[in-house]
């Protein structure tokens, strides 16, 4: 179950990545400032990376024999980081909420938190 959620969760969040990458560079090329079309963009380079990311942890998870609880750990921090850290940064960036950037060091902590659990479970592997 995890497998098809974490997979069609890396899906949507990397479709999506492209679409935001394309609506700054497109849509918002004229209407934002250079920081905060540069903070946009940093939303959606992460996005992508931390998509693919997840989709190697459901991956990992389909060739399980059994779920793994490091694995499922991974992914659910990176679903996470992935919406409080770029979703900050795109908010951030369209809003000009300065208060937005002290959420966005949050995500951080979630994705390093899912490359962890992804090591642990590259450790336990068999």
């Amino acid at each position: 179950m995890m497998t098809r959620i974490f997979l069609g969760v890396a899906a949507l969040f990397g479709g999506l990545s492209v679409a935001a990458g394309a609506f700054a560079s497109h849509a918002l090329k004229e209407k934002l400032s250079e920081r905060a079309l540069d903070i946009f963009e940093t939303g959606s380079r992460y996005q992508i990376y931390h998509s693919l990311a997840l989709l190697i942890v459901a991956l990992l998870l389909s060739r399980a024999e059994t779920p793994s609880p490091p694995l499922i750990a991974a992914g659910i921090a990176f679903i996470v980081g992935i919406a409080i850290f770029s979703g900050s940064l795109y908010a951030l960036s369209l809003s000009g909420i300065k208060w937005l950037g002290a959420i966005t060091p949050l995500g951080g902590v979630a994705l390093i938190l899912g490359w962890g659990c992804l090591a642990i479970a590259a450790w336990n592997f068999k």
